[in-house]
């Protein structure tokens, strides 16, 4: 495999805020300055800083020393290039503050939870809190505590153990969150509140939200900037759910003809939530177009217009004949209140232009009256052009995945969001630093066509560099949409990604290459060391459609994180499920970040089995080596292995004898979906006595 060298950066959440052109960049003027004085205080940045594009035209030096004095008393402090990045980060922060605004469309996934800006809305703290209070009234554990005044800080308290943020995640995406995983109890101790939040953490990640930028420690102590940023994330996943031709086929009526279709799928939920108002305002007589949810609806004629036509049973022409727009703001709402709309904000949040607050408000209006029409056939169209379940489950995992490593773009669709080839450059330069060549890389928007081939060839050149297989693959094929090619470039990518992750750790490997096959032994290997007898055979071993398996394994990497008392012995579909859910949740409250589905268990779909084995083979081996282990990775005794029994009662399962080629050598991409992370081993092979490699 070639090697690329870029700037690494110890602190991943740091490395994940910038392109590794930034970080070049950066650390070429960070050493500027160490060259000339042999270290780097504080004092020595606000002229650097000052001179820096992104902050040129924003600030001055003298502004930029006063920023630094608020952090440093001294400023003659030494810092490092980390905490150079991190000042950076801040004045970056400020500068969006004062800029007032985001610098794409789905910034409202990133932008609320930024560590950076500390501003609190009050209006979005009443509305999250009126939304907390109709959803969760009737919770069996927090109706105890609920409504929450918003004109306190209960919230933030309540947020304190996680038990909040999970109830409202399941009420965004049902079913997120195995609500048997959540630590309910009136006094928590430190290890299940912090469970709380890890599982709250990983599963909000899950369902789409950004949060590269909060760890536990931010929801213990309930910073409130942090919170609602937050919740503002996961109740707008909630209200945006149905902005999409698979929840709502009906949406082809906003577009004319099949190439349009193709479009609609692949636009952001605030951009379709956009198209379906300016559709009804057109019909309606609204001459202008409504282009954002701030500036654009602060006079209130265009909620005016938009009411009058889904429901003129309640129009009023004082509405449009008022002149001061707070007064029209009043009557919207009052023609909005006869719909049950009124909840997320007041008159002077549509002035003000709140975009978050109008935002949900025109996502409630579509949820009550969409005004769509049922034209079957426009919707048996728009439902032909949705993919099969399958598909569909592989490329939600992918978008999920891609948007936690803090690239600039975010995803809202894979199979079109990655035919210009810039995502897939993104990603690649996280997850191999130097490996894009950006000199030879277009930005969008491209315009010429034969940009994104060139885009996309840099992407198989690459691919190929990093030992994918790519037989017969070009650029073109990613660039023409074929949606095989691309998950399968995807899941090479994935799996990379997480055998880089594992291969970081090897200076405790003893050298050792992280292979499939490794990482299969080493998972029996754990179980097997607890006294249990299950072992799988491959990572498509059907026994594993029960969960027994990795349920044992939870508990041998963690005992005190399964309660067996909630375990079926995973016979029907209804225990193979309540066992998979309850998997998923228990791997993310022990710090799993993994995007399957139950599905993929009981279907034993073996790409997401060997993720998962991985994603806890990783967190094990990481908390070994926090510990001080020297040896995390298994070592034989005189050829056999040291067993200890687990304190934890477990049933155990038999692994059936189905022994298949191990993946090894270029496989065609055509066939990979029957032949990737197909690894398996005899079961009377110890851990470390035939080391597997590639």
């Amino acid at each position: 495999m070639s090697s690329y060298i870029g700037v690494l950066v110890s602190d991943q959440w740091l490395q994940s805020q910038f392109t590794q052109f930034e970080l070049r960049s950066l650390n070429s003027k960070f050493l500027s300055i160490k060259s000339q004085h042999g270290k780097v205080t504080v004092d020595d940045l606000p002229p650097l800083m000052e001179k820096l594009k992104a902050f040129s035209s924003m600030f001055t030096e003298d502004e930029i020393r006063s920023f630094l004095n608020e952090t440093y008393s001294d400023m003659s402090t030494e810092i490092d290039f980390e905490g150079f990045l991190k000042i950076y980060l801040n004045l970056q922060g400020r500068a969006a503050e004062k800029k007032g605004g985001s610098k794409n469309s789905s910034s409202f996934l990133k932008a609320a939870t930024t560590t950076l800006l500390h501003t609190i809305s009050g209006s979005e703290k009443a509305s999250y809190v009126a939304h907390i209070n109709s959803y969760l009234r009737d919770d069996p554990f927090l109706k105890q505590f609920l409504p929450l005044d918003p004109a306190t800080n209960d919230l933030f308290d309540l947020v304190k153990d996680g038990v909040l943020l999970c109830k409202l995640i399941n009420v965004a995406v049902p079913g997120t969150i195995d609500e048997r995983a959540i630590n309910v109890k009136r006094v928590i101790n430190l290890w299940e509140r912090n469970e709380n939040h890890t599982l709250c953490l990983n599963s909000a990640k899950a369902i789409g939200c950004t949060v590269v930028n909060i760890g536990t420690q931010d929801l213990v102590e309930g910073r409130p900037y942090l919170v609602l940023g937050l919740i503002s994330q996961i109740i707008k996943i909630q209200l945006l759910a149905d902005l999409n031709l698979r929840k709502t086929p009906q949406l082809v009526e906003l577009v004319e003809d099949s190439n349009d279709v193709e479009e609609l799928i692949g636009l952001a939920p605030e951009k379709i939530l956009l198209k379906w108002m300016n559709f009804h305002l057109k019909k309606a007589g609204y001459k202008k177009s409504v282009t954002n949810f701030s500036s654009d609806l602060k006079d209130g004629e265009a909620y005016a217009y938009l009411l009058n036509v889904l429901a003129p049973e309640h129009r009023s022409p004082a509405t449009l004949d008022a002149k001061d727009p707070t007064e029209r703001a009043k009557l919207v709402l009052d023609h909005a209140e006869k719909m049950d709309c009124k909840r997320y904000l007041s008159p002077k949040d549509i002035v003000e232009g709140s975009t978050n607050l109008n935002l949900a408000f025109v996502a409630q209006i579509f949820h009550e009256r969409s005004g769509l029409s049922t034209d079957s056939k426009k919707t048996s169209f728009a439902e032909m052009m949705t993919d099969d379940v399958q598909t569909s489950r592989e490329e939600r995992c992918y978008r999920l995945w891609i948007n936690t490593l803090g690239i600039a773009t975010y995803v809202n669709n894979v199979f079109e969001d990655v035919r210009n080839g810039w995502i897939l450059l993104e990603v690649l330069d996280k997850v191999s630093p130097g490996s894009v060549n950006w000199k030879h890389a277009s930005k969008p928007p491209i315009k010429m066509p034969f940009r994104k081939v060139e885009n996309c060839n840099q992407v198989i050149k690459i691919g190929k560099e990093l030992k994918f297989s790519l037989v017969n693959v070009a650029g073109n094929d990613i660039v023409q949409g074929n949606k095989k090619l691309i998950l399968a470039f995807l899941w090479q990518l994935m799996r990379f990604t997480m055998l880089q992750l594992l291969k970081n750790l090897r200076s405790r490997s003893q050298g050792r290459e992280i292979t499939d096959s490794y990482i299969l032994k080493w998972a029996n290997h754990k179980v097997k060391s607890t006294g249990r007898t299950s072992q799988m055979q491959s990572f498509k071993d059907k026994s594993l459609s029960s969960g027994i398996f990795f349920l044992e394994l939870l508990s041998a990497v963690e005992p005190r994180v399964v309660n067996w008392n909630l375990v079926t012995k995973g016979e029907s579909a209804e225990e193979k499920r309540l066992n998979a859910t309850y998997i998923i949740s228990v791997a993310r409250k022990l710090g799993c970040s993994i995007f399957l589905l139950p599905e993929d268990i009981m279907e034993v779909n073996q790409k997401m089995i060997l993720i998962l084995t991985a994603s806890v083979m990783y967190w094990r081996l990481q908390q070994q080596v926090e510990e001080g282990d020297s040896s995390p990775f298994p070592s034989p005794v005189n050829g056999t292995t040291c067993t200890t029994p687990d304190a934890s009662p477990a049933p155990s399962i038999s692994g059936e004898d189905d022994t298949c080629s191990s993946l090894g050598g270029e496989v065609s991409i055509s066939t990979m979906d029957d032949t990737a992370s197909d690894t398996t081993v005899s079961s009377q092979v110890e851990p470390d006595e035939h080391p597997d490699r590639e």
